[in-house]
């Protein structure tokens, strides 16, 4: 059974493009793109505006996982990520030791 493209939006499309790939071979961004606007069967006047677009939704949607480097690929394919993120442990380091250097500027010293 043939899908019927032109009645699907591009977010679907390429979400039905990842799901038909082996998931060890994520997609590069622009060939994934220009698949789902050739399965849609429509003339596209500026094919950067459309990419960027279409990025853009496919970016928003949480189905999708960007893997590295412009590839892309399905969320379900890779478990979450149960890392703290980037700099959390930095900032809660420097969010401390500012503390810490304004309670002793507050007190005052024993000179006794």
């Amino acid at each position: 059974m043939e899908e019927n493209f032109t009645e699907m939006s591009e977010v679907d499309i390429a979400y039905q493009i990842l799901s038909e790939t082996d998931k060890d071979n994520p997609i590069y961004f622009k060939k994934l793109i220009r698949e789902v606007i050739a399965r849609q069967n429509k003339v596209v006047q500026d094919e950067a505006a459309a990419i960027s677009e279409i990025y853009t939704m496919i970016n928003m949607d949480s189905r999708f996982q960007h893997v590295k480097d412009g590839l892309w690929g399905l969320a379900e394919w890779y478990p979450p990520e149960t890392k703290r993120p980037r700099g959390a442990s930095k900032t809660a380091e420097k969010k401390s030791s500012a503390s810490s250097r304004l309670k002793s500027e507050e007190e005052p010293e024993d000179l006794s």
